[in-house]
């Protein structure tokens, strides 16, 4: 499902980075995003990501205006990529959102370079 989603089916779509311990339900998950972010939880359709330390987990809590979607994805072969620097809340743009479904980094690897010399 998360794979073939519609980005422009959520409003936002937003990442948890670092750890989040898989065995977290709907009211642990929903507790992370109140307390520790201070982040309006019932906002219909938008969608949080957390995942664990393997990165072959992921779960997503979303709000559907009359109750939450506990969404589990685990993969078979591989691993998402996910940030994992720190503890903030990151929100995806849609080309964000498919590379990590497609288990792409959502950070660049390559930057921009300010060379001192030409030669």
């Amino acid at each position: 499902m998360l794979k073939d989603a519609d980005f422009n089916y959520f409003p936002a779509v937003y990442v948890v980075c670092g750890y989040t311990d898989m065995r977290y339900g709907i009211d642990s998950l929903a507790a992370i995003i109140e307390k520790k972010y201070k982040v309006n939880l019932f906002v219909p359709n938008t969608l949080f990501l957390f995942c664990g330390r393997q990165s072959t987990k992921i779960k997503g809590l979303l709000w559907e205006g009359d109750g939450f979607l506990l969404l589990y994805k685990r993969v078979e072969r591989g691993h998402f990529t996910w940030p994992r620097t720190s503890d903030e809340l990151r929100q995806l743009r849609p080309e964000q959102f498919k590379w990590l479904m497609q288990g792409f980094a959502i950070d660049p690897i390559i930057y921009d370079a300010e060379p001192k010399y030409s030669a």
